[in-house]
């Protein structure tokens, strides 16, 4: 029976992990928290996060382009640099690095915010004070990176196909005008509308990430530092078999 204890053991623990993890989500989604408190989160999560999604956007555009017509001038295929562009940006590079960089920002941020506040027990005085802890300090951030995010990402998207135009037009020769109208003619609405739904998905993985450790968190600066680390693993991790998993649900 020892080898079936020994895979049964953590198959029982990560069962009993997912389901914690799923209920902490549905507890946390249950309200929408204050408007003050939602704003407040919006700009910390949103705002914040513009400068580092724009430059990710801009220089990933850039070098998806000098490599698509690298690659293509071996076929011919030099003049399909808008349409790869665009589409690579809105289905797949704009949500996903822009939900990495926003990963490492933002989950790290919650986690030791509400880890500090775990090993100073203020979480503990607000259950003395007869106030959720969740609703208090999870829901309005769950509610902030799911509104955020897709904005978030529809911003990378027109940075990112800008990026591409401005390597186009400078260093590989193409017309403006041209350009950008192939950009725009080969994209459908259902890329950008999955690339935003990708974007409100990983933005409750990378809240829900740091909310679930940050609470969770150890005592002590060790605990505190721990909690940020495997918030930010477990937020990238997360992104990318979310994105797996959607992009073969949209477009299989």
């Amino acid at each position: 029976m020892t080898p079936i204890r020994a895979i049964g053991r953590p198959a029982l623990r990560a069962t009993r992990t997912i389901g914690a993890v799923a209920l902490f989500a549905m507890r946390g989604l249950s309200g929408f928290g204050t408007p003050r408190a939602i704003v407040r989160q919006v700009m910390q999560i949103g705002w914040l996060s513009l400068p580092v999604v724009g430059l990710t956007a801009l220089f990933t555009g850039a070098a998806l382009a000098l490599q698509i017509h690298s690659g293509g001038e071996r076929f011919q295929a030099g003049d399909v640099v808008p349409a790869i562009v665009a589409i690579g940006m809105v289905r797949e590079l704009g949500p996903v690095l822009g939900g990495l960089m926003v990963a490492a920002r933002v989950a790290s941020s919650i986690a030791a915010e509400i880890g500090t506040m775990r090993v100073t027990e203020q979480i503990d005085a607000l259950v003395t004070l007869s106030t959720d802890p969740v609703r208090w300090l999870v829901t309005p951030r769950l509610w902030a990176a799911i509104l955020c995010m897709p904005v978030l990402v529809a911003t990378g998207d027109i940075i990112g196909i800008m990026g591409g135009w401005l390597v186009g037009t400078t260093s590989l020769g193409f017309n403006s005008a041209s350009y950008i109208a192939n950009s725009w003619a080969y994209l459908e609405p259902w890329d950008v509308t999955s690339g935003l739904i990708k974007g409100a998905v990983f933005g409750l993985v990378i809240a829900l990430s740091g909310c679930w450790f940050g609470m969770r968190s150890g005592r002590g600066a060790a605990g505190v530092g721990r909690a940020t680390t495997n918030a930010v693993v477990a937020a990238a991790v997360g992104i990318l078999a979310a994105n797996f998993a959607l992009t073969g649900l949209f477009f299989e």
